[in-house]
Parts: C-alpha cells; structure tokens; sequence
C-alpha cells in the first residue's frame, strides 16, 4: 500500500484552506441572510434612535421653551457619547467578540431611550442621551465588522451595503413616529421615547440568534466553535464538512499599529472622511426638521418633508451596493460624496417647496450611499486582530465632527445664512471625496487580512 511521509503530510495540509477561506469562497445562503437580517434590524433601530432625537428634540424645545444653544446641546450630546462608544465598542469588540459586545450595545441604549421618556428637566434628559449615545456609538463598528468576517469575499462589500441600508428603515420608522406620534399631544415626544426600549427587548435575539465571527474565535484559540460556525455555513450551502490548516501566529498587536508605517496612510484617509461625512450628515439632517420649521412651515409639514426626504435613502443603497463591487469600494464613495457636496449647495439655494424636495432627496440619495461605501471600506483596511478596534476608532473620531456640527448650525446661521452653511457642507464632503480617493486603498474581491 502506497504511504505518505511525513513531508507530504505536511505540503498536503499547507495546501488546505484557512477556515476564513472556507468562508470566503462560500455562495450566499439562508445563514447569510440570517446574519443581514438580524444586524439589519439592530442597525435599523440604532438608526431609529438617532433620528427619532431631530423630530423630538424641536418637539422637547417647543414644550419646554428651551433657547437656541440648549436645544443644540440636546441634539449634540448624544454624539458625546457615540464618539466614546465607539472607540470603547470597537476595542471591547477585538478582545471579548462582536455578538456580545453588539448585544450588549443593544441593552444600554435601548434601556436609555426608554427611559427617557420619563426624564423631568433638561439635565435628566442630556444625562440620558449621553448614555444612549455610548450604545449607539459602540454598536454600529461592531456590527459592521461581524457582518464583514462572515460574508462571502466577492459580495463582502454589497453585504455590508445591505446591512448600512437598513439606516433608512429606521430613520423611516424614527420619521414616521415623528410625524405620527410626535405632534399627537404635548407628551407625544415622550410616547416616541417609549417606543425605543425596542432594542433592549432584541438584545436577546442578537444574543442567542447570531453566531460569532470565526475569525475572532480562531484567533482567540476557541478554534472547535470556530470550526462548528464555518461548518453551519457550509451545510447551508449543501457542501460537506472540510478540513482546514490553521491560522499562522498573528503578530502582536495593539491599537497603536493603527498608526504604525503599515497602515498609517489609511488611517489618515478613513480619519478624515469619517470626520467630514459625520460633520455634513449630522449638521444638515439632525437639524432638517428645525431648518423647515424655521422657514415658516409648521411642525407637520416640516416632519412630512423631512419623511419624503428620508425615503430617497433607500434608492441611494441599492445603488452603492451594486457599485461597490462594479466599481470598488473607493471610487464609489469617492463619487457619491462629490454628489452629496453638489446637492448640498443646492439644497442651501433651493426657496421653493419643490426644489427644497428635490435638493433634499438628491442629497438623502448620495450621501447614504456614501454612508454604504464607507461602512464597506472601512473594516476591509485592518487585519482581524485590530479589524474592530481600527472600525471603532476612525468611527469615535467622526463622532467628534457630529458634535460638533449640530452646535455651529446656529451660529453660522445667525452670521451667514442658509445658503452658507450648506455651502460649508458641501465643501466638507468634497474634501472626504478628495481623501478617499488619494489616501484609502482598493480592497474590492481581496480576501481579509486575517493576521
């Protein structure tokens, strides 16, 4: 009988492939979908909280009487907390695994919400949003990176599209509540913060319903669950169980090598354009609702407006998805950021109902598709032992620009006008086009780094 020795022994299990490579080069099956449409949905409510404080926050200014610069503290501090969080959730991420850390993201800010509807002044208000902020903050790089490790390589990109797509839902759902619930009555606001308990409540489902990344249970020597989550695909796909070699010995890594000679470059980049994409979105639609009802419509129509507006998002996704792997990752946000810089000008000149309609939901288009392709870009650029932290970090630093932004509305309002301050927008997006497209590299079909 013909034997092996032990040096073929071991060129055979050099030719076999990494349990990440199994994933890679699965066809889509349910499992994927099970793991869309459970991130989705904790997405869709994170994006359902974070728009739900641009229709309350006009309604709590209105009953509470509150000046200018408190109401712009009321939409900014929940950024606070987001930029914190996601600097905390990304690093919790690499060290204790994306589905716990996604569940427990879900836990913190939904308990918050919900009880913010019982907050009795301004400062019980602000506290909790800040709490809500630090949930939110945390979930949305972890969840990213969970669906970016157990997508199949040639549509990793359109799959993370997919899951940023369901920001529209819930900025829907936080508008529709707005314009159903929000104006009912003069406690309507706090009924809307009532209904963001939701998330806690699916914090079990994430919980118990999701796997775990294999790649971080490989690299956390939890190799057997590694290997139970890749064959569960598998056998979703009808393919039998396979071997696997393992993972070569990551180097050791921390944070800091986010900025070592390696991958310094692509920091720089994804810093920016965090930094500039979250100044322009957050500065127009945090406060989109305010600016209408300032320019003489009333709390309803402003709130209806703000709806049409929010639905163009949907068709601003399934484009970037389709383009991120036509055209890669780099030139469509590169592309839909110019985009969103030229409607933002138009948006500022725009005085007639249809032309604030039109502006509006030709910046809603591109600048969720943006949203797509950064969201996509952005866990691809690190290796897996920093993946999340390196998500979690460019995240928090965005996060400082929407603070930011929601409190120079006012002023450069008060100083320069309308036209001016979208003006500003569209210049900040152009300069994230200009960075995305010089610093960031095309990751487009490459497998992860799994070091």
């Amino acid at each position: 009988m013909p034997t092996t020795t032990p040096a073929e022994g071991a060129t055979a299990r050099e030719q076999l492939p990494t349990r990440p490579e199994r994933m890679g080069r699965l066809p889509y099956t349910r499992q994927h979908t099970r793991v869309l449409l459970g991130s989705g949905t904790g997405w869709a409510l994170d994006a359902m909280d974070v728009g739900l404080i641009s229709f309350v926050g006009l309604a709590v200014a209105t009953s509470w009487d509150l000046t200018r610069t408190e109401q712009s503290w009321l939409l900014s501090i929940g950024f606070v907390g987001m930029a914190l969080g996601a600097t905390l959730g990304g690093m919790l991420a690499d060290r204790y695994g994306r589905r716990t850390v996604f569940a427990l993201t879900l836990l913190v800010y939904g308990l918050a919400t919900g009880a913010s509807a019982l907050a009795t002044g301004l400062a019980m208000l602000l506290v909790l949003r800040f709490i809500v902020g630090i949930g939110l903050g945390a979930e949305l790089p972890v969840a990213s990176t969970l669906v970016s490790e157990l997508s199949p390589a040639r549509i990793r990109g359109r799959m993370v599209v997919a899951l940023e797509s369901f920001w529209a839902v819930g900025w829907i759902l936080a508008a529709l509540i707005g314009f159903f619930v929000v104006p009912t009555s003069e406690d309507g606001w706090r009924w809307a913060f009532a209904l963001g308990v939701v998330p806690a409540l699916y914090a079990v489902v994430v919980r118990r319903g999701l796997p775990e990344s294999p790649l971080f249970l490989e690299r956390r020597g939890r190799v057997e669950e590694a290997e139970e989550v890749v064959r569960r695909f598998e056998a979703s796909a009808g393919l039998p169980p396979q071997e696997s070699r393992p993972l070569p010995p990551a180097p050791p890594r921390t944070p800091g090598a986010l900025w070592g000679a390696v991958y310094r470059r692509r920091t720089l980049g994804i810093w920016l354009v965090w930094f500039c994409v979250n100044f322009s979105y957050y500065g127009a639609f945090i406060w989109l609702p305010t600016l209408l009802y300032a320019q003489g419509f009333d709390l309803v129509r402003s709130f209806g407006y703000t709806l049409v507006i929010t639905l163009a998002q949907l068709p601003g996704y399934a484009v970037a998805a389709v383009l991120v792997e036509v055209w890669g990752r780099r030139a469509t946000l590169a592309t839909f950021l110019v985009g969103s810089g030229v409607s933002a000008v138009f948006f500022g000149m725009a005085g007639e109902v249809w032309q604030i309609l039109a502006a509006g939901c030709a910046l809603s288009f591109f600048n969720l598709g943006a949203w797509g392709a950064l969201y996509a870009i952005t866990p691809e650029i690190y290796p897996t032992t920093v993946r999340a932290s390196g998500a979690g970090a460019a995240a928090g630093f965005g996060r400082i620009a929407s603070v930011a932004a929601p409190l120079l509305v006012p002023v450069i309002l008060a100083a320069w006008g309308n036209a001016a301050l979208f003006a500003v927008f569209g210049a900040t997006f152009v300069l994230g086009a200009a960075a995305a497209w010089i610093l960031l590299p095309e990751q487009a079909g490459d497998a992860l780094d799994t070091t």
